[in-house]
């Protein structure tokens, strides 16, 4: 029987809607947590989630001015990483919670 509190892929609002084609050509559609741009690293950045309420976050860079969707990049250096973790960290309230 289908979890009722998991929301359904179709009904996230677009700007929170990320679709990623995967090696075998399948399409995953994802939760966008946040995105952001570093002007020290010149890059912009996603971080996102399955659909619900899974804790698991993945990040890619991304090419900000391709509106039309775009090819994500995987994160390249430990410097990357400890600056998403801080961003996101910063993002999350102790609770794990979005900042309203």
């Amino acid at each position: 029987m289908k979890d009722l509190n998991v929301p359904l892929i179709h009904d996230l609002p677009d700007d929170k809607r990320l679709e990623v084609i995967d090696e075998n050509g399948d399409t995953q559609v994802y939760e966008i947590v946040l995105t952001f741009h570093s002007d020290e690293l010149g890059k912009s950045y996603v971080v996102y989630k399955e659909p619900g309420d899974s804790d698991e976050v993945f990040a890619a860079s991304f090419n900000e001015e391709n509106k039309d969707g775009g090819q994500l990049s995987a994160i390249e250096t430990d410097e990357e990483f400890d600056m998403i973790e801080e961003v996101l960290n910063t993002f999350l309230d102790d609770d794990g919670h979005a900042h309203d």
